[in-house]
């Protein structure tokens, strides 16, 4: 009886006080519209409503109805209930509320916890060394961010792993400044690195930009390779040649399961770390002039180049080849190829038939030839015979005339 009372008791209150939407958060890209919903408003008027606001755009909050005015070109109530925000801006981050009475006459609440976001261009290093000395403070490079929002945060790498700054052998001078007209955000990260003669004698910086949004993929510069010297200087190595990319097979489109094969040229001694980019990421892979692709999986799609980073040179960048897979099928042609199967089949026909009809022509110009001679030798003894009675008749004719001679008229 008792847990009966509290149930009843727990409506009761319901009833009075309405349903309470639980609250969401929404994060929306700069100049996209935003369209909120009002939870249990009726769809059709009349609609008792009201919208509460409290943005950068205020000072307190901002109440909206169906009935009252639309809000400049900022917010305005739709016909259902819903609020709609044209081009929500940097402005419009904070709380959004609607209340609404159900046909029924039941309260309901929806909250909305609304933030914004600007994904900056990709990171850079700006004025990179050209190299490094072992025992002495020397600046990498400055990478730089442009134009995102909310700030973010830039960090350093060495030889693909985290380099934390520890204020004696690595330290970093960062600096953040925001546009006054868009508010959006430009970072700057200064490294200085004292190297050590035990060190690696070409270390290989990067930086990213980490956005300071959940569930957003982080930022990659191209590596930068550095040589550090000693008390002895190394021997200038040749100037680093244009780098060039070949993809096997080429075009770069292979069927599903097929190999790919990407080579980096770079003609020069001694010859330079290559490193291998996709879609501006660099890969987590051990540097290497060739990268092979095995088996290629829709996942292994994209745009790859490769970085060649030399000693007292600037890394130098291929042009961008597009890997792609081919759908192949049972019936009609393959993609990339001219005809598919069954003109490959008709041709191969053809070319039997033809085979054939020259093989037939042949023997028949030889039967026909055999023939001809025949006809000749078998009229060569006819022709003998005429000759001889020809000669016959001759002979005939000359005692004939001698005797004629002699008896006279």
């Amino acid at each position: 009886m008792a847990a009966r009372g509290t149930a009843g008791a727990w409506v009761l209150v319901l009833s009075l006080w309405g349903t309470v939407v639980g609250g969401q958060n929404l994060t929306v890209r700069i100049g996209k519209p935003l369209v909120l919903n009002c939870k249990g408003a009726p769809r059709k008027p009349p609609q008792q409503l009201e919208w509460k606001l409290n943005t950068g755009r205020t000072e307190a909050w901002k109440v909206l109805s169906p009935r009252g005015e639309p809000w400049d070109s900022v917010a305005q109530v739709l016909p259902n209930g819903s609020l709609l925000l044209p081009a929500i801006g940097i402005q419009d981050e904070g709380t959004f509320q609607c209340r609404a009475m159900t046909r029924k006459g039941k309260e309901t609440r929806s909250n909305y916890q609304v933030r914004v976001y600007q994904i900056p261009g990709k990171p850079e290093i700006v004025d990179p060394a050209s190299e490094l000395k072992a025992g002495v403070p020397s600046k990498v490079g400055t990478c730089v961010s442009k134009g995102g929002y909310p700030a973010g945060t830039l960090s350093w790498h060495l030889d693909g792993k985290p380099l934390i700054p520890d204020g004696k052998g690595v330290s970093v001078k960062e600096e953040t400044r925001r546009h006054p007209e868009t508010g959006l955000f430009t970072l700057q990260s200064e490294l200085m690195v004292t190297p050590t003669r035990e060190g690696a004698s070409h270390p290989t910086f990067s930086c990213s930009f980490s956005p300071g949004l959940p569930r957003r993929r982080a930022l990659h510069t191209a590596p930068i390779q550095l040589s550090v010297w000693g008390e002895h200087r190394a021997p200038q190595p040749v100037p680093l040649d244009e780098v060039q990319l070949v993809v096997e097979p080429e075009g770069g489109a292979v069927a599903l399961g097929g190999t790919v094969t990407l080579t980096c040229e770079a003609p020069t001694q001694p010859p330079p770390q290559i490193h291998w980019i996709k879609d501006g990421t660099p890969l987590p892979h051990p540097p290497s002039p060739v990268l092979l692709i095995p088996e290629v999986r829709p996942q292994d799609q994209g745009t790859y180049s490769c970085v060649a980073t030399h000693p007292s040179h600037r890394p130098q960048e291929s042009r961008a080849v597009s890997i792609s897979i081919i759908e192949t099928g049972k019936e009609g042609a393959t993609a990339g190829s001219v005809g598919g199967p069954g003109l490959g089949t008709l041709a191969l026909a053809l070319g039997i038939l033809g085979g054939l009809g020259a093989a037939a022509l042949f023997i028949g110009v030889i039967m026909w030839q055999r023939r001809q001679r025949q006809g000749e030798e078998r009229k060569a003894p006819e022709n003998q015979e005429e000759e001889e009675e020809r000669a016959e008749l001759n002979q005939s004719e000359e005692p004939e005339a001698a005797e004629s001679g002699v008896r006279g008229p």
